[in-house]
């Protein structure tokens, strides 16, 4: 049951990453956003697995051409989603971006159970679909609802990002699971950092080509870019590890308690006091939580 607090802790430093980045992107563009979280992040991956290593007193584990692909798959999903979720969020409100991008609970587990046999129970199942449920109840207005079906290109971007976000989860428990050794703090962050080595050397590389202006202002914005770095790595460490312990469908159905923290912070932040369809959203998101633990976490009388 260790994946639930370590879980907990990466939505937690996700929600933070996200509102840091989505104010970068008014300044530096989308991509610009983007390479934010891995540019900044590598470094902070790098000193992570230094630190693994040496408490845990391991040697650096044997890295598989499986691992590796997975994780280039992951990589690659993420850097899309990422974008895209940028986008969506530039585009519309905090909190109602979620909407569009938080089905990938759905996603996850049917891409677990496909490519890696990962399987839920019934109970699983409901879970991820009531806290689905949750999340679009409480992002969005009922008067918005009409409007929100109209918006066909932020629709179809959320759905691509959490399709895209969903492969990722899948990608990289495959990854972690194809490393042969180590305990699974170090295989986690080993393959944070080589995924993290994967995404800069390809989007930076992209936007050194065919947008300097975007590549240039992360590094001008280093100040509030370090910080989102650092939340990214430590987000992204924490996921790792909660991935390489239970099926991607439980981490990223927990996950999703993102929306309440985010619901929470950009009304900390505008004073705006919570409306009766978000209380009603974290109702449904706070009963599938508990149908998600107690499927993970069978009784035995």
């Amino acid at each position: 049951m260790l994946w639930i607090p370590i879980a907990l802790f990466a939505s937690l430093a996700q929600v933070l990453r996200n509102g840091s980045q989505a104010s970068l992107t008014s300044k530096i563009g989308t991509l610009g956003a983007t390479q934010v979280r891995f540019v900044f992040g590598l470094p902070f991956s790098i000193l992570f697995f230094i630190l693994s290593l040496y408490i845990f007193d391991e040697t650096v584990p044997q890295i598989t051409t499986a691992s590796l692909s997975w994780a280039f798959v992951g990589a690659v999903s993420q850097i899309g989603a990422t974008a895209l979720m940028l986008l969506v969020m530039h585009r519309r409100a905090f909190g109602v971006a979620y909407a569009y991008i938080k089905t990938e609970p759905v996603v996850v587990a049917i891409m677990g159970f496909l490519f890696l046999g990962d399987r839920l129970s019934a109970l699983g199942w409901a879970a991820v679909l009531v806290v689905t449920m949750g999340v679009l109840v409480a992002s969005v207005p009922p008067r918005e609802f009409t409007k929100l079906l109209h918006e066909r290109a932020m629709i179809v971007a959320g759905l691509v990002s959490g399709g895209l976000f969903g492969l990722s989860a899948v990608a990289f428990r495959a990854a972690i699971e194809n490393v042969p050794q180590g305990s699974f703090i170090v295989r986690s962050i080993l393959m944070v950092t080589i995924t993290l080595l994967i995404q800069t050397f390809l989007l930076g590389t992209w936007l050194a080509w065919r947008d300097r202006t975007a590549f240039t202002g992360s590094l001008v914005e280093w100040r509030r870019s370090i910080g989102a770095g650092f939340l990214g790595a430590l987000s992204s460490a924490c996921l790792f590890c909660a991935l390489s312990l239970t099926p991607a469908a439980n981490v990223r159905t927990l996950a999703l308690i993102e929306m309440p923290l985010a619901a929470l912070l950009s009304g900390k932040l505008t004073g705006k006091k919570m409306f009766g369809h978000e209380l009603a959203g974290l109702i449904l998101v706070a009963i599938g939580m508990l149908m998600l633990l107690l499927a993970a976490t069978p009784l035995h009388f």
